[in-house]
């Protein structure tokens, strides 16, 4: 319904400005079906084909829709720079009401659809990128109905200049969430309050670890792989120090954030950190 509205506030008007909000509008439709799907196929996982699940198709999901809303982005920019130097125009262009009071309703709704999801954006990664994809939305829309009726009212050129800021705008918000998406696929750390969290629950676990030697946690897509190694009495039985180890990784893995938790188990904290630098990064 609101791609509606916009699509007809676009053609009815011959705004450039309000064919860029058009644009973008259209593009949700879409991009929704396709997180709808990831999240499905998530959901969906083969042990045997996927054994350490398919979170990541998220985050791969978020980046393909980062960039085809860059790409309706740079083609408006395109139309908008032709049309500003043919400067055909020589009047403003006439005021269409019905399609601006169609884009503030489609603004309002919007502004409701953002209160919604920043309930939940922490909650849900694909809520996160629909909740900025609407804060966006209420920021294009806004400009896109004050240059069409500065183009109406002033002078004609404000038209076809605020569809390149705003569509400069819309590309510069999504390539900065594509990077952030990025970063998350390739494995960036976690942040320094996870770390903190998971070092306290570690070490506190049981009164049989006798020291944390290292813990580490990164991204695999929205969630977290944790590894922990601690310090256990050598002269412990290999079933308290298996049942201590195994107990953590359980509470570990119960975390909402992380995915899968490794525990490793050791008597004493001179060596050098095990699994790390083995290969070149």
């Amino acid at each position: 319904m609101l791609a509606g509205l916009q699509l007809y506030g676009a053609i009815a008007s011959g705004s450039l400005s309000l064919f860029t909000t058009m644009a973008d509008a259209l593009f949700d439709p879409l991009s929704n079906v396709m997180l709808i799907l990831s999240s499905r196929a998530v959901n969906r996982v083969d042990p045997r084909k996927f054994p350490s699940g398919k979170a990541r198709i998220e985050t791969a999901g978020n980046i393909v829709f980062c960039f085809l809303m860059c790409a309706v982005s740079f083609i408006l920019i395109v139309l908008s720079a032709r049309d500003l130097a043919a400067g055909s125009f020589t009047e403003t262009t006439p005021f269409h009401l019905p399609s601006v009071i169609a884009v503030a309703i489609a603004f309002t709704t919007k502004l409701v659809l953002f209160c919604y999801c920043w309930a939940l954006r922490n909650k849900y990664s694909q809520i996160r990128i629909l909740w900025e994809d609407h804060r966006n939305d209420l920021l294009i829309n806004g400009c896109g109905i004050l240059t069409s009726i500065g183009g109406s009212k002033l002078a004609w050129w404000i038209d076809p200049m605020g569809a390149i800021i705003l569509s400069c705008l819309i590309a510069f918000l999504w390539l900065r969430t594509a990077y952030s998406e990025f970063q998350l696929l390739i494995g960036v750390s976690a942040d320094t309050q996870m770390l903190q969290l998971i070092t306290y629950i570690s070490m506190t676990h049981s009164p049989f670890i006798r020291a944390i030697d290292t813990v580490r946690a990164w991204h695999s897509g929205p969630r977290l792989i944790v590894e922990v190694d601690i310090v256990m009495d050598p002269n412990e039985t290999l079933r308290a120090t298996h049942d201590v180890a195994e107990e953590l990784q359980t509470k570990l893995e119960s975390l909402p954030d992380v995915e899968r938790a490794y525990v490793h188990a050791d008597y004493e904290t001179s060596h050098a950190p095990e699994h790390f630098w083995k290969k070149e990064l």
